[in-house]
Protein backbone atom coordinates (compact mmCIF):
# COMPACT_ATOMS: atom_id res chain seq x y z
CA UNK A 1 0.00 0.00 0.00
CA UNK A 2 1.32 3.46 -0.86
CA UNK A 3 1.78 5.81 2.07
CA UNK A 4 0.14 9.15 1.57
CA UNK A 5 -0.62 12.51 3.14
CA UNK A 6 -4.19 12.84 4.40
CA UNK A 7 -5.67 16.21 5.43
CA UNK A 8 -8.32 15.87 8.14
CA UNK A 9 -10.67 18.64 9.20
CA UNK A 10 -11.54 19.08 12.87
CA UNK A 11 -15.05 20.46 13.54
CA UNK A 12 -17.70 18.15 12.11
CA UNK A 13 -15.01 15.65 11.19
CA UNK A 14 -13.09 14.58 14.30
CA UNK A 15 -15.51 16.22 16.74
CA UNK A 16 -19.02 17.62 16.61
CA UNK A 17 -19.62 21.23 15.53
CA UNK A 18 -19.34 23.17 18.78
CA UNK A 19 -16.83 25.86 17.79
CA UNK A 20 -15.22 27.70 19.53
CA UNK A 21 -15.40 24.87 22.07
CA UNK A 22 -14.05 21.43 21.23
CA UNK A 23 -17.03 19.22 20.46
CA UNK A 24 -17.67 15.60 21.33
CA UNK A 25 -15.39 13.00 19.78
CA UNK A 26 -17.08 11.41 16.78
CA UNK A 27 -17.48 7.64 16.93
CA UNK A 28 -14.65 5.88 15.11
CA UNK A 29 -12.60 9.03 14.43
CA UNK A 30 -9.67 8.32 16.72
CA UNK A 31 -9.62 4.60 15.96
CA UNK A 32 -9.55 5.22 12.21
CA UNK A 33 -6.88 7.94 12.44
CA UNK A 34 -4.67 5.64 14.50
CA UNK A 35 -5.21 2.80 12.00
CA UNK A 36 -4.19 5.09 9.14
CA UNK A 37 -1.08 6.16 11.04
CA UNK A 38 -0.27 2.51 11.82
CA UNK A 39 -0.35 1.81 8.08
CA UNK A 40 2.21 4.57 7.58
CA UNK A 41 -0.04 7.36 6.35
CA UNK A 42 0.76 10.90 7.44
CA UNK A 43 -2.02 13.05 8.87
CA UNK A 44 -2.28 16.81 8.54
CA UNK A 45 -4.82 18.70 10.65
CA UNK A 46 -6.66 20.90 8.14
CA UNK A 47 -8.95 23.37 9.88
CA UNK A 48 -10.19 26.95 9.87
CA UNK A 49 -9.37 27.22 13.57
CA UNK A 50 -6.68 29.70 14.60
CA UNK A 51 -5.10 31.01 17.79
CA UNK A 52 -6.22 29.35 21.03
CA UNK A 53 -8.92 27.36 19.23
CA UNK A 54 -6.30 25.86 16.89
CA UNK A 55 -4.08 25.02 19.86
CA UNK A 56 -7.07 23.29 21.49
CA UNK A 57 -7.57 21.13 18.39
CA UNK A 58 -3.89 20.19 18.15
CA UNK A 59 -3.86 19.35 21.88
CA UNK A 60 -7.01 17.22 21.45
CA UNK A 61 -5.26 15.18 18.76
CA UNK A 62 -2.08 14.86 20.83
CA UNK A 63 -3.99 13.67 23.91
CA UNK A 64 -5.60 10.91 21.85
CA UNK A 65 -2.39 9.71 20.25
CA UNK A 66 -3.16 11.11 16.79
CA UNK A 67 0.29 11.99 15.46
CA UNK A 68 0.18 14.94 13.09
CA UNK A 69 2.93 15.69 10.58
CA UNK A 70 1.52 19.13 9.88
CA UNK A 71 -1.08 21.68 10.89
CA UNK A 72 -2.72 23.43 7.95
CA UNK A 73 0.29 22.68 5.74
CA UNK A 74 2.19 19.77 4.34
CA UNK A 75 5.63 19.56 5.99
CA UNK A 76 7.43 19.40 2.63
CA UNK A 77 5.48 21.92 0.58
CA UNK A 78 7.64 24.93 1.45
CA UNK A 79 10.42 23.35 -0.60
CA UNK A 80 8.37 23.60 -3.79
CA UNK A 81 5.57 26.16 -3.26
CA UNK A 82 4.60 29.19 -1.20
CA UNK A 83 0.90 28.35 -1.44
CA UNK A 84 -0.99 28.36 1.87
CA UNK A 85 -3.12 25.43 0.68
CA UNK A 86 -2.12 22.18 2.38
CA UNK A 87 -1.18 19.48 -0.11
CA UNK A 88 -2.50 15.95 0.40
CA UNK A 89 -3.77 13.07 -1.69
CA UNK A 90 -6.95 12.71 0.38
CA UNK A 91 -9.03 15.28 2.27
CA UNK A 92 -11.50 14.11 4.93
CA UNK A 93 -13.91 16.95 5.70
CA UNK A 94 -17.60 17.10 6.51
CA UNK A 95 -17.95 19.80 3.82
CA UNK A 96 -16.21 17.77 1.09
CA UNK A 97 -18.16 16.48 -1.90
CA UNK A 98 -18.68 12.76 -1.44
CA UNK A 99 -17.67 12.62 2.23
CA UNK A 100 -19.81 10.01 3.98
CA UNK A 101 -21.94 11.83 6.53
CA UNK A 102 -24.03 10.73 9.46
CA UNK A 103 -26.96 12.66 10.86
CA UNK A 104 -28.32 11.76 14.25
CA UNK A 105 -30.25 14.69 15.78
CA UNK A 106 -30.18 13.00 19.20
CA UNK A 107 -26.35 13.11 19.07
CA UNK A 108 -25.86 16.51 17.40
CA UNK A 109 -27.90 19.02 15.41
CA UNK A 110 -25.54 19.08 12.40
CA UNK A 111 -24.29 16.33 10.09
CA UNK A 112 -20.81 14.94 10.78
CA UNK A 113 -18.35 12.54 9.13
CA UNK A 114 -19.36 8.88 9.33
CA UNK A 115 -16.07 7.28 10.39
CA UNK A 116 -17.42 3.74 10.08
CA UNK A 117 -17.85 4.30 6.34
CA UNK A 118 -14.53 6.16 6.04
CA UNK A 119 -12.73 3.25 7.69
CA UNK A 120 -14.50 0.73 5.45
CA UNK A 121 -13.46 2.70 2.40
CA UNK A 122 -9.86 3.58 3.27
CA UNK A 123 -8.63 0.75 5.44
CA UNK A 124 -10.75 -2.35 5.02
CA UNK A 125 -10.92 -2.00 1.24
CA UNK A 126 -7.30 -0.81 0.84
CA UNK A 127 -8.41 2.23 -1.14
CA UNK A 128 -5.05 3.88 -0.58
CA UNK A 129 -3.04 1.14 -2.30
Amino acid sequence: MNKTYICIDFDGTLVTHDYPEVGQELPGAVETCKALIAEGHQLILWTMRSGKELQDAVQWCFERGITLVGVNKNPTQESWTQSPKAYASIYIDDAALGAPLNYNPTFHSRPYVDWVRVKEHLINMNALS
